[in-house]
């Protein structure tokens, strides 16, 4: 006897690594997320070969070490040691401002007022703090952006005087590779009142730390157990009195402690005043990973962004670098009257000023896609960049990442299933070169960003390597296409009895059997009942064709779930008795005892098998009842949102028929179409009978059947109870039965 060679074996493989490929990436996204970033960074870099177009109205002022000598050695105008006063800033501002830049940008954080400055002498003669020299510039330039963090807040002189704020902070990935920035953050800035006592050392006061309660501020002192606290109404109003001193002319007595502002990356506020972006009107919707922004003449850009509002920066756009100091000298020439020869060269420009030296407290350097040591402060040209031209780093989607890794799985199962070891191995390599090659020319002409490491590492290699370990090693054995016949109608257990046995018939033989079939009675009823509800939906709502067709669908599904629970309750009665289940028949299930392994007690074994499967009926019907007032709310909350109600579960019965006899056993069909192993005879017709008369819940065995109990097992003979005798169709004779009690004792 030649068996078929079973093909499931590799389609339950090619399902397993699927699922835990796309398991994996669903529950632990971060497992291989360093692997994938690597492979991003390598179509970044590949990218740089393919310039896409770029805004050509942003323009770099770099702080040097040339810049840091020349301001030392007094060559443009005055000296200074390394941290320089604000008045350095101010006479930049005034220089650009002559020059008709549109935006200045600085990516310098002013934390704090300097009054130990030197002071600024003025075209009149006069004094002024530096402080109030750079605010003094930023006013009457107005176009001043000064950068901020949710931790560094430039003063109230520099905040009020600039254009906007814009945000700064660098978070660098885990590897150390920064390749986002988060869009906007949402800061808060204290009232001046507050700001002073946290300057004060001797109180110990964070501000971060406050504690906002209604009626109050509470101010925890670090490393104290004492706190002050600052009285506030509804609106979050203090008494200025409280703080003591005189109030200022004009000034209101009470004001607010703190405000809430919206500080966006600077990159989005440089590009906001190009295209007139309307920053306080942003559309924010984390939820579907977008932020649409509008400005004037109907300009909208969209940046994707995830849930908490990061987006990629699109890496590419390198600016030439005008040293500070060129700057500084021209604008050292105006102040003396030199005009000729000067130069404006960032007119209409968007002009970012940063740090691009080495080596000591100024520096702003490190890893990005493109390279190790970057110029940090680029991000923010990137940015703006990314907007005034609107393209953006798009990546896939969770959903579309499942897609394609399951997609080329399925693709490597059918190559490596279809084509000999060598020529599968070639096809599965040529596939995951093109879908390689294919994520760089995506994201170089379109800047998306797919994945490679689950579906190449584990949708393919691993899988191709499975499947061919599989196909190689072990599908070719015969004790493998023997499990193929057997594995799903009779335990491991015997089957492994199988494969050790050295002498197998499966031919045709006449062998006494106790043969099995049991019904789910009610089900026929259910599935009208389901079906009959969906269709009074239908008609009541007048549901289109298309949804109506969905909704009957999803009735049949239900339908076949609900009759696969308990079909698979009772096979696996059959199972753990040792029964060899042959098929299933609609609702209905056939198994028989004493082949294909003998079992001198297979009466036993069977009547024991209609218990268990009785018992588990029972016991999944409990379950379900229980179910069912869960399942009522999800049935209102379905009406309610326009779906077909869900029916209340309702118990379903089993009606069991078993007898036994001389029967024909043996394989049928043929090595084309495969084969069944089963039985039949006059026996099996009459088990078939049983079964149809035995009602609900009920065990119906005939008196051979009986017989082989009261020899077997009489304590179990002994519970059973005769009925009436009956006549069946096919038999001329009146069959003596009995019935088998099955439930258990309380």
């Amino acid at each position: 006897m030649q068996f078929k060679r079973f093909k499931g074996a590799p389609v339950i493989l090619a399902g397993v690594v699927l699922a835990l490929v796309c398991g994996l990436r669903v529950w632990n996204p971060d497992l291989i997320e360093r692997a994938e970033c690597m492979t991003y960074d390598l179509r970044v870099r590949h990218a740089q070969d393919f310039p896409a177009p770029a805004a050509t109205n942003l323009a770099f002022v770099a702080m040097e070490e040339s810049s840091i000598a020349a301001v030392r050695n007094g060559t443009v105008g005055f000296h200074f040691g390394l941290y320089w006063p604000r008045e350095v800033y101010g006479r930049l501002v005034d220089e650009l401002s002559e020059e008709g830049a549109q935006t200045v940008a600085f990516d310098v954080l002013f934390g704090e007022l300097r009054p130990d400055h030197p002071q600024v002498q003025m075209a009149d003669g006069s004094l002024v703090h530096s402080d109030e020299f750079f605010a003094l510039q930023m006013r009457r330039a107005g176009n001043v952006l000064i950068a901020a963090t949710p931790e560094i807040i430039p003063p109230e002189l520099f905040v009020t005087n600039a254009l906007a704020l814009g945000e700064i902070s660098t978070e660098r990935d885990p590897d150390g590779i920064l390749r986002r920035v988060k869009a906007f953050r949402d800061v808060r800035r204290w009232h001046r009142k507050f700001q002073a006592i946290e300057a004060m050392p001797e109180l110990a006061i964070n501000l971060t730390n406050a504690i906002i309660t209604p009626g109050k501020i509470i101010l925890p002192q670090t490393g104290l157990t004492n706190a002050i606290e600052v009285a506030v109404d509804a609106g979050n109003n203090f008494s200025l009195a409280d703080f003591g001193g005189r109030l200022q002319p004009g000034e209101a007595p009470r004001a607010k402690a703190y405000t809430d502002e919206r500080v966006w990356h600077m990159g989005i506020v440089l590009a906001a005043q190009a295209l007139k972006l309307d920053l306080a009107q942003a559309d924010v919707d984390l939820k579907h990973g977008k932020i649409t922004l509008r400005g004037a003449n109907g300009v909208e850009r969209v940046i994707p962004v995830d849930g908490a509002g990061y987006f990629y920066v699109n890496w590419g756009l390198k600016l030439p670098r005008m040293p500070i100091e060129n700057l500084l000298a021209q604008d050292q020439q105006r102040l003396l009257g030199h005009t000729n020869g000067l130069t404006d060269n960032f007119r209409g420009k968007l002009v970012v000023v940063g740090s691009a030296v080495q080596g000591n407290d100024l520096t702003d350097r490190g890893a990005t896609p493109l390279e190790r040591d970057t110029i940090l402060v680029s991000k923010h040209w990137n940015v703006a960049n990314s907007i005034i031209t609107g393209q953006f780093i798009r990546r896939a989607p969770l959903w579309l990442e499942i897609a394609i890794s399951l997609i080329l799985g399925l693709l490597t199962a059918v190559v490596t299933c279809r084509l000999r070891a060598v020529a599968a191995s070639v096809s599965v390599g040529l596939l995951m070169a093109a879908y390689f090659g294919g994520t760089f020319y995506v994201f170089t002409h379109f800047r998306w960003w797919l994945p490679v490491v689950y579906p190449l590492g584990g949708a393919m290699l691993a899988l191709h390597g499975i499947l061919m370990v599989h196909l190689v090693v072990f599908e070719e054995q015969a004790k493998r296409r023997v499990k193929s016949v057997f594995s799903k109608m009779i335990s491991p257990e015997i089957v492994n009895e199988l494969l050790r046995a050295e002498q197998f018939k499966i031919g045709g033989l006449h062998r006494e059997v106790t043969v099995f079939f049991a019904d789910v009675r009610g089900f026929t009823t259910l599935t009208d009942q389901i079906q009959e509800s969906v269709a009074e939906f239908v008609r009541s709502n007048q549901t289109e064709f298309s949804l109506a067709e969905k909704y009957f669908e999803e009735s049949a599904r239900e339908t076949l779930e609900i009759v696969n629970l308990y079909l698979a309750a009772v096979a696996e009665a059959i199972k753990k008795n040792g029964g060899t289940l042959d098929k299933y028949i609609g609702d209905c299930v056939m198994a028989f005892w004493n082949a294909p392994m003998p079992n001198e007690k297979h009466a036993v074994a069977a009547v024991r098998a209609a218990i268990d499967a009785q018992r588990a009926i029972h016991e999944l019907n409990v379950r379900r009842e229980a179910e069912n007032s869960a399942r009522e709310k999800e049935s209102r909350e379905r009406v309610a949102a326009g779906l077909p109600p869900r029916l209340l579960n309702v118990a379903l019965q089993l009606g069991t028929g078993i007898n036994s006899g001389l029967v024909t056993v043996g394989l049928m069909g043929s090595e084309e179409h495969g084969f069944n192993y089963t039985v039949f005879g006059r026996e099996v017709n009459l088990a078939s009978r049983l079964e149809g008369v035995s009602g609900s819940g009920r065990i119906i065995i005939s008196d051979l059947t009986y017989f082989q109990l009261l020899r077997h097992a009489p304590e179990l003979a002994s519970t059973c109870v005769e009925l009436f005798p009956v006549t069946v169709k096919g038999l001329k004779d009146a069959v003596r039965i009995y019935e088998v009690p099955w439930q258990q004792n309380k």
